[in-house]
């Protein structure tokens, strides 16, 4: 699985859950449970498409919480393999999925490749994700690293609201 992924400007993450491995996936893989946790705090998602599967696709769309603002986006699924491992391409997208810019930034990577690995640990999971800027410009992986303190933060929200749907499910 050759990306082009520039390791110099990839986030990485950690995060451990009080979950079983398997529901912790099926929170990543399967629509019921991924459209009531992804997202920063607020908005709220509405998946128009859902195939979580290696060679599939996610396209959807957020609403900011005033109701104002609405953001597509787009996975493609590379590799998924149950329950460890789901890795994507994700990109902003228009409503039939074509790729585009980014509204706040026009030299934001148009393809970010996020690997996540899930790992068993005496009935917790711990997750890891590594991401990062796929065939981009010099440019776009300047602003990726310049914001790469603020997306870390952004995953931080996105893992609490996973962290607190997993607790809602006991």
């Amino acid at each position: 699985m050759e990306n082009n992924l520039n390791d110099s400007f990839e986030i990485s993450f950690t995060r451990v859950f009080d979950a079983p491995r398997e529901l912790v996936f099926k929170a990543w893989t399967e629509l019921e449970h991924f459209a009531k946790w992804w997202g920063p705090k607020g908005f709220a998602l509405e998946v128009v498409k859902m195939d979580a599967r290696s060679g599939g696709e996610f396209l959807g769309f957020q609403t900011s919480p005033d109701g104002n603002h609405v953001m597509w986006g787009k996975f493609a699924y590379q590799e998924v393999i149950e329950p460890e491992k789901v890795a994507y391409i994700q990109s902003f997208s228009d409503e039939q999925g074509n790729t585009v810019r980014a509204p706040f930034s026009p030299s934001w990577p148009l393809e970010i490749m996020n690997i996540i690995t899930l790992e068993d640990d005496e009935g917790k999971t711990v997750l890891k994700l590594k991401g990062g800027p796929v065939n981009a410009s010099a440019e776009e992986q300047e602003t990726y690293k310049g914001m790469a303190s603020m997306l870390q933060q952004g995953l931080e929200g996105t893992f609490d609201q996973l962290a607190d749907y997993l607790v809602s499910l006991k």
